[in-house]
């Protein structure tokens, strides 16, 4: 994996990564593939704090491209949309700390 960016975002209290990673033998790397890299190449974070965007393969091409946000509290990570966070629900050591009972503009 290649880092292209990183900026410290002192405001939303995060770093932004842009990575490009080239995967020749390999198939299109999962989201926990990409995860477990960025926390071994951002050294201190804390994988709940992790979010993978705008993750994009080309097509006929072994590059992926996309966003890494390393947050540094749950508190920070509020300014997330919530199906960015049931999106990595399932990469979370625990259960997230607060659940809203009210859903927000779904199909219902």
């Amino acid at each position: 994996m290649e880092i292209r960016e990183r900026k410290e975002n002192k405001i939303l209290n995060r770093v932004e990564i842009a990575f490009s990673w080239k995967h020749d033998t390999k198939s299109t790397p999962s989201r926990k593939e990409v995860m477990d890299l960025v926390q071994t190449l951002e050294p201190g974070s804390n994988r709940d704090f992790i979010v993978i965007k705008n993750c994009e393969t080309r097509f006929g091409q072994p590059l992926t491209t996309g966003l890494a946000y390393i947050y540094a509290s749950q508190e920070a990570m509020a300014v997330e949309p919530n199906y960015i966070h049931k999106r990595h629900e399932s990469f979370r050591s625990a259960a997230p700390a607060k659940e809203s009972g009210d859903s927000e503009g779904g199909d219902e």
